[in-house]
């Protein structure tokens, strides 16, 4: 018989507004760039410049400089991580996070068996480590070096094998704001010049999350890691926490030190990134997206750089040139269309010190990939 989950509700509004504050977005935060990182478990990074914007968001004085000079130090780095895509990790997390997350990684190549039927997964990691460790490939480089060991293999999951297997890290100008360059990959202990850590218990990992997303449930935790069977952790953990419910009635936990703000908390408007991890960290999103507005913030499998008003997805924009375009989702006052451009003011000035900028409110293109 399933136990009915007790403990005080807490309605969507206050959701919204622990988990803003979590994420640094009720107040910008004077933390340091590394700090802020590491608080945040990682930013997604499917792209170079979402976490650029997601701490321009977050952080009161960020510089792009100060998270590209990290990077060139390899103090962090961009390697695959949560729910298999590209995350920018200190350089701690990204040798005990990924390991922590191989299970996830080992059922990805499950969908790729009938190309590498006959190839042995343990010799091209072996093979694979040897080669991006003599020098950085490119993954077409990889993929042709590990074709000629198995010519029957089909090349992309020759390719997809390795990356699932080995904690491939994109080495710089890769990520650095303003350069950048093609992906190029090593491993994290090579480009680190340390050796991975063992993989950790998930329990300091559980903790880390509802510090950065809590309250939440067993499934949003989840969500975000991209992992299966984590409800004995919790309750192993559970005499530490405190439990809620949700207005749907699902049981939430949380560290009994964790801010809970007042509902009625004010919340500026923030500019996020594409892929921003606070639409992508929990399986209920109504803490952050209206349900008039689901699924607005993609197009396809792109997703637009979105908007949040009052703590909520409210708009998308996009910065084109030298015109930023905000298009609202509904109607907005003259006082809300003021904080919007002062707000996207903010953030241009942050990342494109000295340069003149059009704020327009209108239609955005949908999303590319690009």
């Amino acid at each position: 018989m399933t136990k009915t989950p007790s403990g005080p509700v807490l309605g969507t509004r206050a959701l919204n507004r622990a988990t803003l504050d979590r994420q640094l977005l009720l107040r910008r935060s004077a933390r340091p760039v590394k700090e802020a990182v590491a608080h945040l478990v990682g930013l997604q990074a499917q792209n170079v410049k979402p976490p650029y914007y997601a701490l321009a968001a977050r952080l009161d004085g960020f510089a792009p400089e100060q998270l590209a000079t990290l990077m060139a130090d390899r103090e962090v780095v961009r390697i695959v991580t949560l729910r298999s895509t590209i995350h920018t990790h200190t350089a701690d997390d990204a040798l005990t996070l990924r390991p922590l997350v191989q299970p996830a990684r080992d059922r990805e190549l499950i969908a790729f068996r009938k190309g590498l039927a006959g190839v042995d997964l343990d010799r091209l990691a072996a093979l694979a480590r040897d080669l991006v460790e003599a020098g950085p490939r490119t993954m077409a480089e990889l993929r042709q070096a590990l074709l000629a060991e198995w010519p029957g293999a089909d090349p992309q999951s020759l390719a997809v094998a390795a990356r699932c297997r080995l904690p491939l890290v994109q080495v710089t100008p890769r990520g650095l704001w303003g350069r950048s360059g093609q992906v190029a990959l090593t491993t994290a202990e090579h480009w680190l010049g340390r050796p991975a850590e063992p993989a950790p218990g998930p329990d300091g990992t559980v903790l880390r999350y509802l510090a950065a997303f809590g309250p939440a449930s067993v499934k949003d935790m989840q969500t975000w890691a991209g992992l299966t069977r984590l409800r004995e952790v919790f309750e192993r953990l559970r005499p530490r926490l405190l439990t809620f419910r949700d207005e749907r009635g699902t049981e939430l936990f949380d560290l009994p030190e964790a801010p809970r703000p007042d509902p009625g908390t004010p919340a500026p408007p923030r500019f996020l990134p594409e892929f921003d991890n606070l639409l992508l960290s929990h399986a209920d999103r109504a803490r952050v997206v209206p349900p008039e507005h689901h699924g607005r913030a993609w197009r396809g499998n792109q997703a637009y750089r979105t908007l949040l008003l009052d703590g909520f997805l409210a708009g998308v924009w996009q910065l084109d040139g030298e015109v930023l375009t905000v298009e609202a989702f509904g109607p907005l006052s003259r006082e809300r269309r003021a904080e919007v451009a002062a707000e996207g003011e903010r953030m241009l000035a942050a990342l494109f010190p000295g340069t003149s900028y059009d704020i327009r409110f209108g239609t955005v293109v949908a999303p590319t990939g690009r």
